[in-house]
Parts: structure tokens; C-alpha cells; sequence
């Protein structure tokens, strides 16, 4: 029987990687599951102001529970003794369902848990009039709506800005270069300011578009006027956001791209009379990847950091508003169950880019200790 020569220590060196992958993984997971951890537990801590926001629901049970008596007809003719001792036994009763009865850190203990396993609870301040909900179920169906508008307006920024800085960079000086450097400051100002102006503008002065809200009242019947109606309320949000972050993305791109212009294996390439399209994607954009891929994934996680005053502004029923009336109405659930799906999102993506440098950037290597070197 032959041997193919190699074999062996070909098939080891495979192991070898694979076991360095594997620890790499491994370490990073636990790493960013530890990260996630704390940041949640923090965010327990804060909006439950350690422990006062449960301090406040004690004294919401009680007024909630007395006025339940007391409208009931059955406990009319009872004495006011009776009454009370009913009225105590069902706010113990209230308490010891949602454990308020145990110290707070015994508490954040089980938020914690509750939280990591996206069992958020019940939301029954905001939604008294429809009864209790599930948080998650709150929040996944403000998510979509979050997630079209914001997703929308970040995609269409990063790739105008990156198809224009890359342009730029190669007209250096022109007339159309100082006028976006001039114009970089402008993004200093919020979405939300530039929403107010084009509200103004295009809905009172110019009644051309609906002021806010994501689609006509009562919502059209057919599906495709549906998604017409929804495009026309996204555009001066979509705008409004692009407005406010354009001018800096492109003047920070195109300054990125310059540095990596003056590089000397560009220079080398231009000299050999390469086509400037071929040097752009396989000079310029091709060691950029990784920062480029980067960007647009973090981008993308915090797409909603800006959305709590711009979802106001618009009435845009996303997460944004959610948060903002779970911040007025101290829902704790609620503010955590928003936090505890950011911090997982922003965990996944960072552990994706930790395989796609690998994988985009040769000069990232996977070390024994789960070291890049």
C-alpha cells in the first residue's frame, strides 16, 4: 500500500488549526458572555435605582388592590376591618408573585436569569387598558417598524458615503471636496433637529407628505398600497437621518482613503498604468475591507441609539417610543428587555467580525491562547 509523503503531518497541521479555532471560539464566547453579563446586570441596577422602582411598585400594588375592594360590590356590606384584612391578603398574595417579598439583590438575581433567557416578564403598566403582555413580545413586535426606518437610512448613508468618499479621494481639492469638508460640521446637529424643519416644510408650508406615523388612518386594505403608504411616511425620517450624518461620513471615509492612496504599492500600481478602477478595488478597497466590513456592522447594531427623539418627532410606533414610555412609565421590564437585545445583538456581531477578519485579513492569525498574531 503506498503512503502519500506529507500525509501525516499534513492532517496534524489540520488538527492543529482546528483545535486553535476551536479554543479561540471558545474563549471568545465566554468572554463576550461574561461582557453581556455585567453590562445587563449594570442596566438592572440603574433602572431599578437599586431597588426604589420596586419600592414604588409595593406602593402601586397596594392603591391598585385597595381600589379593586373597595369598587367591589361584594365586599360592600363587609366591615372596614374585614375589608382591610381582604385588601392585605391580596397585596401579600400580589408581592409574593413577583417576589417583591425578597431582598433586592436575591431580586436582581432573578432578573438577571430572566433577562440572559429572554424571560422578560410582564409588561402591566403600559398596557394596562389591554391587559398584561410579555416584554419580549413587546418588544419584538416594535422591533420591525425599528428596523425598517433606521435600517433603511444607515444602509443608504454608508454606501453613498463610501461610493463618494472614494470618488472624492480622487479629486482631491476640487471645488466638490472643500464643499463637503465645509459641509461636515453641519452633521453636529441631530436627526431629530433636521426632522423638525422638513416636518414643517413638506407637511405644513408644502403639504406634500404625512407629518408622521408609518401608514395612513384607516391603513389601505391592499397590500402593495399598504407598503406604498408606509414608503411615503419613511421619507422624511429617512432624510431627516440622512441629512444629519452624510457630510461627516463622507469626509471621514475620504480621509481614510486618502491615507491608504499615498500607500506605496499604490503608488506602485499607478506607475505601472494600472486603471484607476483596478487599483481602487484591488489597491484601496480590498486592504480596507475589514474596517469598511466593521463599520457597516456596528452601524447597524446601533442603528437605534438615535431613535428615541426621532421616533417622537415622526410618531414612528419602534422601539424608540417603546423606550420612552417605558422610561415615563418606570417600566423596568421593559427599559432591560431593550437592553438585554442590543447587548446580545452587539455580542453576535462582534464575534462574527472576529471570523471574518480571520478570513478577509490574512495578517490575522488564531493563536494557541486565542491571541491574534
Amino acid at each position: 500500500m503506498s503512503v502519500v509523503p506529507g500525509a501525516g503531518p499534513a492532517r496534524r497541521g489540520w488538527l492543529t488549526d482546528l483545535r486553535r479555532i476551536m479554543v479561540f471560539t471558545g474563549k471568545r464566547l465566554i468572554a463576550l458572555v461574561l461582557t453581556v453579563l455585567v453590562g445587563v446586570y449594570l442596566t438592572i441596577l440603574i433602572a431599578n435605582m437599586g431597588g426604589q422602582v420596586d419600592d414604588l411598585r409595593l406602593i402601586q400594588i397596594r392603591s391598585n388592590v385597595s381600589e379593586q375592594v373597595r369598587a367591589d360590590p361584594t365586599f360592600f356590606d363587609l366591615p372596614s376591618e374585614e375589608r382591610q384584612d381582604i385588601i392585605e391578603r391580596r397585596v401579600q398574595m400580589e408581592v409574593e408573585r413577583r417576589s417583591l417579598d425578597q431582598p433586592f439583590f436575591v431580586r436582581s438575581i432573578d432578573y438577571l436569569q430572566g433577562a440572559m433567557l429572554l424571560d422578560l416578564g410582564r409588561a402591566e403598566e403600559m398596557h394596562s387598558d389591554r391587559g398584561a403582555r410579555d416584554v419580549y413580545w413587546i418588544i419584538v413586535e416594535r422591533l420591525p417598524a425599528t428596523l425598517l426606518l433606521f435600517g433603511t437610512a444607515n444602509l443608504l448613508v454608508f454606501f453613498v458615503s463610501v461610493w463618494a468618499a472614494l470618488w472624492l479621494s480622487r479629486r482631491y481639492g476640487s471645488g466638490t471636496d472643500r464643499a463637503v469638508i465645509a459641509l461636515a460640521p453641519s452633521s453636529a446637529a441631530p436627526g431629530w433637529f433636521y426632522g423638525i424643519f422638513l416636518i414643517l416644510f413638506f407637511a405644513f408650508v408644502i403639504p406634500v407628505l404625512p407629518a408622521g406615523g408609518m401608514v395612513d388612518i384607516p391603513p389601505p386594505e391592499s397590500s402593495w398600497e399598504y407598503g406604498l403608504s408606509v414608503m411615503r411616511h419613511m421619507i422624511l425620517p429617512v432624510v431627516a437621518m440622512f441629512l444629519s450624518s452624510i457630510f461627516i461620513s463622507i469626509y471621514s471615509w475620504r480621509t481614510f482613503f486618502l491615507i491608504h492612496s499615498s500607500e506605496d504599492y499604490v503608488e506602485m500600481a499607478r506607475a505601472k498604468g494600472l486603471p484607476s478602477a483596478l487599483i481602487e478595488r484591488r489597491y484601496i478597497l480590498r486592504p480596507t475591507l475589514s474596517p469598511i466590513i466593521t463599520s457597516f456592522a456596528l452601524m447597524l447594531i446601533g442603528l437605534w441609539s438615535g431613535a428615541i427623539i426621532l421616533e417622537q418627532v415622526f410618531n414612528w410606533p419602534g422601539l424608540g417610543t417603546l423606550l420612552f414610555q417605558a422610561i415615563g412609565h418606570r417600566d423596568t421590564p421593559v427599559i432591560i428587555g431593550s437592553v438585554v437585545i442590543f447587548a446580545y445583538l452587539l455580542a453576535l456581531t462582534v464575534f462574527l467580525l472576529d471570523i471574518l477578519y480571520a478570513i478577509l485579513d490574512p495578517r490575522v492569525r488564531v493563536g494557541i491562547e486565542g491571541d491574534n498574531r
